[in-house]
């Protein structure tokens, strides 16, 4: 009779904290999450955690029922014992994914192989894993970590598994405990009751936690339950959401941990809209790379190039257009590039961000034109030390900027190092960087490729003026017209007499 009583007062509460979390979301504390799905009879799975101690699976022990969820807590916290139990790890490093997917594949593999799946038809198993280092003692180095999740949505299903890399804000060892238990908490609760709502989930992971506390800067999401979800659009999310400043993806569109990218990397940037690539963002890039080479503190065969778009770039026509971003993605990642999504609208928040992951030579690719803002003291009127303050950053790195010359369209003017007006007040500080080859100019350039801006190439696209398929690179054309990028449409007429306004006024015209 008790337990009957029991089940039914369970029944109840899950139907009472269903109720709370309709329409317009309520954010449930850890103990009622974890109490939540304790009460759920068809969740059951293991806790495998290794540093910041046992701090996900105390919630669940202590919110009570535990025992109908939790088959197994365990924390492999000597080295040797960790390794006999999930192999060895290449360099010995133990807080990195391969360990984590290690940790969720075997302990996945277990509760398959040792709970009954005739006894238990209906019950949906899941193996949570993390792989946490806390701030040291001296408080230089501050914790990151890797935390997943394998698990079912139905008993007959094949599993999912989320991913994600976060960084702790936190200076204290206990308060950055707490937060990695919050969070574990988050991401299982929001992976059984937001899995059909993705950016849903993405969100919840921060309920009753602050960027201040933690950083998201990678998740990953695979399986059944999310097979149309694009991982790069997850990426975008994390910057437009501000849970990170920076995301990476590969050319082959897999979201990419920013420290096992730029790690001791020789870096090599360009900015840019990209909407579409053209023929001049690729002649930057193969002159930069070519000078950049060049450097006697550049190794050849450690340098990573990145092509770098702005959350600001992205809302240049209002809220982002995530199709629009898409194919942006699509043409670069074609091309054989690294994707950087950033909320660095200026360069020196760009290269302090590179600095946290190399001290090795940076280069940076940019325009005249990008050259006279970076130069502009309106943007730097937020700082105590103003423009110095951010030049300090930006120069007390190793850093070289390439300067590739602007064509104004207008006059039909050549700008480069040496006619490029700067404030006379700040010329002084200009000569001084041009002088120590901070600042190169690219002279090799492709003189026949000056005339070209994505903004009139993407005007000819959605307008349906011939000509555009010159100005982009080889085999960019195709892949605009076959999978109808940037508003390309066949059944638009071509239309000989258009002009991107931009040309109207233009001194040498085609």
């Amino acid at each position: 009779m008790r337990a009957k009583f029991i089940r039914l007062n369970s029944q109840l509460v899950i139907r009472i904290l269903s109720f709370v979390e309709s329409s317009e979301r309520v954010i449930l504390s850890a103990s009622q999450k974890a109490l939540r799905i304790n009460l759920n009879p068809e969740i059951y799975g293991t806790f495998a955690e290794i540093g910041a101690g046992q701090e996900v699976v105390r919630h669940f022990f202590r919110a009570g029922g535990a025992s109908g969820t939790i088959a197994k807590a365990m924390s492999a916290y000597d080295k040797d014992f960790s390794d006999a139990i999930y192999g060895k790890e290449e360099k010995a490093r133990y807080v990195c994914k391969p360990r984590l997917d290690k940790m969720l594949n075997h302990e996945y593999g277990l509760i398959r192989e040792r709970i009954n799946r005739k006894d238990h038809p209906t019950k949906t198993f899941f193996a949570f894993a993390d792989t946490i280092t806390t701030i040291n003692y001296q408080k230089t180095v501050q914790g990151h970590g890797w935390m997943g999740l394998k698990f079912q949505t139905a008993s007959d299903k094949e599993p999912n598994v989320v991913v994600l890399h976060v960084r702790m804000h936190e200076m204290d060892i206990l308060a950055q405990q707490a937060t990695i238990g919050l969070l574990g908490v988050n991401l299982l609760y929001g992976c059984y009751f937001f899995f059909s709502n993705p950016k849903e989930l993405l969100v919840s992971l921060y309920d009753n936690l602050t960027r201040d506390q933690i950083e998201i800067d990678t998740v990953e999401m695979t399986g059944p339950d999310f097979e149309k979800v694009d991982n790069r659009l997850l990426s975008l999310h994390l910057v437009k959401n501000g849970m990170t400043d920076a995301v990476i993806f590969s050319p082959d569109g897999k979201n990419l941990q920013a420290s096992d990218v730029l790690y001791k990397k020789n870096i090599l940037a360009l900015r840019g809209s990209f909407r579409p690539v053209t023929k001049v963002n690729i002649d930057m890039i193969m002159k930069g790379i070519k000078l950049f080479e060049k450097e006697y503190r550049v190794d050849v065969d450690n340098i990573q190039v990145l092509f770098e778009i702005t959350l600001n770039n992205l809302r240049a026509e209002g809220d982002i257009d995530e199709q629009d971003f898409l194919d942006r993605a699509d043409i670069l990642c074609s091309l054989g590039q690294t994707v950087l999504v950033s909320n660095y609208s200026k360069y020196y928040k760009l290269v302090d961000f590179f600095g946290k992951h190399t001290a090795k030579r940076m280069g940076i690719i940019m325009g005249t034109n990008m050259l006279m803002e970076l130069f502009n003291e309106k943007y730097y009127r937020d700082l105590n030390g103003g423009i110095l303050e951010a030049f300090g950053v930006l120069f007390s790195r190793d850093l070289k900027v390439y300067v590739y010359p602007f064509k104004d369209l207008k006059t039909g003017k050549l700008l480069t190092l040496e006619n490029c007006p700067i404030h006379p007040r700040l010329k002084p500080l200009f000569e001084y960087l041009v002088y120590n080859k901070r600042l190169i100019d690219i002279t090799d350039y492709n003189a026949d490729v000056l005339d070209i801006y994505s903004k009139d190439v993407l005007d000819m696209i959605q307008h349906g003026c011939a000509g555009w398929e010159e100005m982009i690179p080889t085999y960019v054309d195709t892949i605009i017209k076959d999978n109808r990028l940037f508003g390309y449409d066949p059944e638009t007429p071509v239309n000989p007499d258009f002009i991107p306004p931009s040309r109207l006024n233009k001194v040498n015209p085609n």
